[in-house]
């Protein structure tokens, strides 16, 4: 890639079009590398941490539209530098931009632009080998399996979740489970039996309620038992049991533990099930809260996944419902 291709997906803030947080989270970013940049100590590692972890959680609340333009200042702050510390130091700089560069590419997927997501996923994996992060460079292939679902290419999504598995990555269990359910969804997508699907949502099962409620280690710390039954569902569908998809959907979100973006998400997700059962003005009507939801969040990716559900309503287009969900799709 040329050193300009780069610095303007680097630039991306401009590109996307997004409405960008108030000048003083920008200058917070902006400052830290020429307020550091030749003496890096432990407190500037642990600020571009916290940093980190503070945005994956804003995420779900405020959306891509404000959280990707001070990612990106986050990215552009580490690389920077990382030109100017020893190799221990940068080693443990470059996993924390690892880390970081793996959240850009998901809100990347979030705003339905693959290119750059794909971009972000590529520089994860390089800053990963860089600083010898294995876990890291396993999760940025799940990262990519799950990535190749929006593309709908199954075979895609099945070889990099086996990828994905191998045991030179040494993952922590939790990502071992998550790992292992994408691989069921890859089963699912390619024609295998529903049992066999089944066998392998349990195998991921088995390995998630292993994990100690205080495991200390933070790369998938979001896949827990709701998020496993949420991505159950969608191998459900996948494999032609709409109907157990609808009841996991239902029972996951009526937790009230989503955050309101992922709560928009799934009940657009549900809503193509739900269209798959037979359920017309169920589904219409989840659809139309659902687009409510991800026009307020920004979230293309949840539009996509509602304009499937649109298709899916074809032959019930005439009913009052469906038209109500349809002028919403349209106007978000």
């Amino acid at each position: 890639m040329s050193p300009l291709h780069r610095r303007t997906l680097l630039g991306g803030i401009a590109a996307t079009a997004l409405p960008v947080p108030g000048p003083e989270g920008i200058r917070r970013f902006v400052a830290v590398p020429e307020n550091s940049r030749h003496c890096f100590e432990g407190s500037a590692f642990d600020y571009f941490r916290i940093q980190l972890e503070s945005a994956k959680r804003d995420d779900g609340s405020l959306g891509p539209g404000r959280t990707l333009p001070v990612v990106l200042g986050l990215l552009r702050s580490i690389e920077q530098h990382a030109r100017d510390v020893g190799s221990s130091d940068r080693r443990e700089l470059l996993s924390v931009g690892a880390d970081g560069a793996e959240f850009a590419g998901w809100l990347y997927r979030d705003i339905h632009q693959p290119a750059r997501a794909g971009f972000w996923y590529d520089r994860a994996m390089e800053w990963a080998q860089e600083a010898d992060n294995a876990a890291m460079q396993g999760y940025v292939l799940l990262k990519k399996s799950q990535m190749a679902y929006d593309d709908r290419d199954a075979l895609r999504v099945l070889g990099l979740a086996r990828a994905a598995r191998h045991e030179r990555w040494r993952l922590p269990q939790r990502v071992r489970a998550e790992v292992t359910q994408q691989e069921a969804l890859g089963l699912a997508m390619t024609g295998e039996s529903p049992d066999a699907v089944k066998r392998k949502l349990d195998e991921s099962r088995s390995l998630l309620i292993t994990v100690s409620d205080d495991d200390p280690n933070p790369l998938g710390a979001y896949f827990t038992e709701d998020t496993l039954m949420l991505r159950n569902a969608v191998a459900y569908t996948e494999v032609g049991k709409p109907g157990m998809a609808v009841r996991l959907f239902g029972e996951t979100i009526a937790s009230g533990a989503l955050s309101p973006r992922d709560t928009g998400f799934f009940n657009a997700r549900r809503a193509v099930a739900m269209a798959l059962c037979g359920e017309p003005d169920e589904a219409a009507e989840l659809g139309r809260v659902s687009a409510e939801v991800a026009h307020t969040m920004k979230s293309e990716r949840t539009l996509c996944v509602l304009a499937d559900a649109l298709r899916t309503l074809g032959r019930w287009s005439g009913r009052p419902a469906v038209r109500d969900f349809r002028e919403a799709l349209r106007a978000s």
